[in-house]
């Protein structure tokens, strides 16, 4: 499967559309930068102020662009509002594997089920249409909050990759938690069982 990362992918359901991250969504992703410096508390490219939800959204593109990663914005269908982005990235065609992350949201948005929503539409289309064997999470093996969303959607932990990176405006490092959902079993029970707690 040849991917075009310049194709305009919009995936939805009644809950929720994800579309391709555009520059003019600084404007639809202003007020939760601006008034929600804690989503990015464990983020290793924050978004919080117009400028750094600028450059955010400038990488993003730019590693879109070099056909590295696919950014989506996330729109609530519920609230009629934009609730945040989340990608797909480290897309090996080769070896038909992709991570899924730098996923946010603003706290309007957590624990509605929109993520699960999200994770839906995203595990969908990378196992059915692109291909992949393997969608690999990976989060600072602090963040409980993340950790309990990517095991809740069916993930399994395969690990700790220690004092892996490091974390932003300190000098410690962070311990990374990797985990994975492989197409067998999306195929055998990771579907249905997600698809049950929409």
């Amino acid at each position: 499967m040849d991917f075009n990362f310049f194709h305009p992918i919009v995936l939805e359901d009644e809950t929720v559309l994800l579309r391709p991250l555009e520059e003019s969504d600084f404007e639809n992703l202003l007020e939760i930068s601006l008034n929600e410096p804690e989503t990015w508390e464990y983020s290793l490219v924050r978004a919080n102020g117009r400028e750094n939800l600028e450059k955010y959204i400038q990488i993003a593109l730019k590693a879109r662009e070099n056909r590295k990663e696919f950014p989506f914005i996330v729109f609530d269908k519920k609230s009629g509002e934009y609730a945040g982005s989340t990608r797909f990235y480290d897309i090996n065609l080769e070896f038909k594997t992709l991570q899924l992350g730098y996923t946010w949201y603003g706290k309007a948005f957590r624990g509605t089920g929109l993520n699960k929503h999200c994770k839906y539409l995203l595990l969908e289309y990378a196992f059915e249409t692109l291909g992949m064997e393997r969608v690999e999470f990976r989060a600072d093996n602090n963040n409980e909050r993340s950790i309990a969303a990517m095991k809740s959607i069916g993930c399994k932990v395969e690990g700790i990759l220690r004092n892996h990176m490091p974390t932003l405006g300190s000098d410690a490092r962070r311990d990374s938690i990797i985990l994975s959902i492989l197409k067998k079993e999306w195929v055998d029970d990771v579907k249905e069982n997600l698809k049950r707690k929409l």
